[in-house]
C-alpha cells in the first residue's frame, strides 16, 4: 500500500537524484527572495493520481511551499482545467517542479488507462485488475493509480498469495509430479486464509486444476471460444480470471464471456504518461 513513509522515501531519492548538490540554474538566476504561485493544468483530458506524492516533492524541498488541490486522485478533468495551486519560493518551487510532476503525470496516465478499461466493461460486473508488471520501486504508488482510475490490485507481491504459472507447473511434471498432487502438496503447507490461484492455457488443464480445489483459474491467453467454455467447466467452482494480451479493443467482448476478472499488465507496463504542465508566475 501507499503509505506516508514510503512516498517520502521514493520522492527523497527522486530529488537527490535530479538535484544531488542543489540547482545550479536556480540558484544562479533567480532570485532567494523571489515569491511563485504556479498553477497545474491539464493539456489534456485525464484522471487525476499522484496528488500527495507530488504534493511531498515540494513539501520536501521547502516545508513552507503550500499545495491546494482543486481536484482529488480519482477526479476526472478536461484539457485546460486547473488541478493545483502552488505557492511559495520561486528557487525552490522550481527545484520541485520536475519530480513533482513526473509522479503526477506517470500516475495520472496510468488511472487514465485504467478508467478508460473500466468504461469499456462497465455494466458486466467484471473487475479490472493490474499486475506485478510495475516499474521497481514504485509499484505502491502505480497500484494506487490503477485504483484511483477505478480499477483493482491483483495481489502486490509474492509474498501475498500463491499463483502457480506454467513454469511452477513444469518443474512439478519434470519431477514426475501431476499437477492435481502438486496443488494438493502446496495446499497443505499453506495457512487456511492464503488465496491460491493457478493459471492454465490449455482448456484441457482445467479439470486437474479443479480437482485440487482452487480459489482463482486464470485462463490465459484463451480465445472468446475457449473463455467461454472454460466458465462453462468451472462452473462457479472457482473465481474465473482471464489474462494475456487483452486491449481496449477486446476486453468488452472478453468481460462478455462471463468470467469474474481481467487482469492487464499493460496499466502499469504500457500507460504513456499523461501531458499536465505547470505555468509559474513570479511575483
Amino acid at each position: 500500500m501507499m503509505t506516508p513513509a514510503h512516498i517520502e522515501t521514493v520522492v527523497a531519492a527522486a530529488l537527490a537524484e535530479d538535484a544531488p548538490w542543489g540547482d545550479v540554474t536556480g540558484g544562479a538566476f533567480v532570485p532567494p527572495s523571489a515569491y511563485a504561485t504556479a498553477l497545474l493544468r491539464a493539456r489534456t483530458e485525464g484522471t487525476l493520481a499522484g496528488s500527495e506524492v507530488a504534493s511531498t516533492a515540494f513539501r520536501l524541498v521547502d516545508a513552507d511551499t503550500v499545495v491546494r488541490w482543486e481536484r482529488a486522485d480519482g477526479d476526472r478533468f478536461s484539457h485546460g482545467d486547473t488541478l493545483a495551486r502552488v505557492q511559495g519560493s520561486a528557487r525552490e518551487v522550481l527545484r520541485a517542479e520536475r519530480i513533482a510532476l513526473n509522479f503526477v503525470q506517470r500516475m495520472s496516465g496510468i488511472a487514465t488507462l485504467t478508467a478508460a478499461f473500466v468504461d469499456a466493461v462497465a455494466g458486466t460486473g467484471v473487475r479490472i485488475v493490474d499486475t506485478r508488471k510495475t516499474t521497481p520501486g514504485l509499484r505502491a504508488l502505480e497500484k494506487h493509480a490503477v485504483r484511483a482510475g477505478g480499477g483493482h490490485n491483483h495481489r502486490f507481491s509474492l509474498s501475498d498469495a500463491v499463483m502457480v504459472k506454467d513454469n511452477h507447473l513444469a518443474v512439478a511434471r519434470a519431477a514426475g509430479i501431476g499437477v492435481t498432487e502438486a496443488i494438493g502438496a502446496a495446499k497443505q503447507q499453506l495457512g487456511h486464509t492464503t488465496h491460491l490461484e493457478v493459471e492454465v492455457d490449455r482448456i484441457e488443464q482445467i479439470q486437474p486444476v479443479l480437482a485440487a480445489g482452487v480459489d482463482t483459474i486464470m485462463l490465459d491467453n484463451f480465445s472468446l471460444e475457449d473463455l467461454r467454455a472454460g466458465v462453462t467447466l468451472v462452473a462457479g467452482r472457482a473465481i474465473v480470471e482471464a489474462s494475456g494480451a487483452i486491449g481496449l479493443d477486446t476486453v468488452r467482448a472478453v468481460a462478455e464471456t462471463g468470467v469474474d476478472v481481467i487482469s492487464v499488465g499493460a496499466l502499469t507496463h504500457s500507460a504513456p504518461a499523461l501531458d499536465l504542465g505547470l505555468d509559474i508566475e513570479v511575483a
